[in-house]
């Protein structure tokens, strides 16, 4: 028996002649309803620990555009958050975290209980998912641990990843420990927002490019790796996608993992390769530069026809290779979404 979800029916390996749509930061700041309403949250933390608020802003974009389905409206920093380290979004200038932390915080961080914290994320999962439609999916989320060992880091976004990267050479216990409990804090964070209704996960390793294989190897892929197989011992229908951006040819390693159904490609990934070096291992999902969707008109078009044509004969999601910029026209979405259904 097949669910009616044209999303999950996708990893039970249909294909479809039109595959299921949807964007990585499909609600946000370019629909002026998010914009109205995040204007009457507060604070983005308040918006992200406001159940009621966070649901509606999941929900915005699968109204406006009919998507198969809606993400959870949430953020990767909730975790060092929920551990301890302060954050807060500054205007212009994106997350900060502070202090930085120490070996002696990693420690501590192992008997942390950050489900408490997290709870209400959970109840905008449960919001979520009694208000979607039976044939819409909800995709629970979180951060890779590199990536958001690289902000607990950092105190913020990354200005030189070499600089991390000079860390783990130099502070191995301190870095692979951090990356050991944020894998453990994740695998509950993601068992938790599917026992809450999250019909998928997945996970977003952002600054996972430009690094050497064993580093790659040791701070994304086996993290990853664990997490994504032990979603699979305790949830096993749960469909599991790993998105590591700028990795290239590397994604293989990701899509051999037992734990994973589905990957991410990025913009940057030739398609071409993708569909014959990926589309027969797992379901590959995305690719298309975000960009283009600003001019929208004939390259989005025909940019978003290579993936259709690509991927026709494979179980494929069309998506986005990152997400919408705030520049992005919502007419211009609407018109993707129109074209792939007619041209799929």
């Amino acid at each position: 028996m097949t669910t009616s979800s044209k999303f999950k029916r996708v990893f039970e390996g249909e294909v479809f002649s039109s595959p299921p749509i949807w964007f990585m930061r499909q609600a946000g700041r370019y629909l002026p309803e998010y914009r109205e309403l995040r204007a009457k949250a507060g604070s983005f933390l308040d918006l992200c620990f406001d159940p009621a608020l966070a649901s509606e802003v999941t929900l915005q974009p699968v109204r406006r555009f009919d998507l198969d389905a809606a993400i959870l409206f949430a953020d990767i920093l909730l975790i060092p958050h929920a551990l301890g380290q302060n954050l807060a979004f500054v205007e212009n200038e994106g997350p900060k975290l502070d202090p930085l932390i120490t070996l002696e915080d990693v420690k501590r961080f192992r008997d942390q209980d950050v489900l408490g914290t997290l709870a209400p994320v959970f109840e905008t999962v449960a919001k979520t998912k009694a208000a979607l439609s039976d044939d819409k999916a909800l995709i629970g989320f979180a951060g890779a641990p590199w990536t958001v060992a690289t902000y607990m880091m950092a105190g913020g976004p990354m200005k030189d990843p070499g600089v991390l990267r000079q860390r783990l050479y130099e502070e191995p216990d301190f870095v692979t420990g951090l990356i050991d409990v944020l894998a453990d804090k994740t695998i509950d964070y993601l068992i938790a927002q599917i026992d809450a209704g999250a019909d998928a996960v997945q996970l977003f390793d952002t600054w996972a490019s430009g690094l050497p294989w064993p580093v790659l190897d040791a701070v994304s892929v086996r993290p990853l790796d664990r997490i994504s197989r032990a979603i699979k011992k305790e949830r096993p229908g749960v469909p599991v996608i790993l998105f590591p951006k700028g990795v290239g040819e590397k994604a293989t390693e990701y899509a051999l993992l037992q734990g994973c159904d589905g990957v991410g490609i990025d913009y940057a990934m030739d398609p071409g390769w993708a569909r014959g070096n990926l589309g027969e291992r797992v379901v590959v999902q995305g690719g298309l530069d975000p960009l283009l969707v600003i001019p929208g008109g004939k390259p989005m078009e025909e940019a978003a026809d290579v993936y259709l044509k690509l991927f026709h004969d494979v179980p494929y999601i069309f998506n986005l290779g990152h997400g919408f910029t705030p520049q992005t026209p919502p007419e211009n979405v609407a018109r993707l979404v129109e074209f792939v259904r007619r041209n799929g």
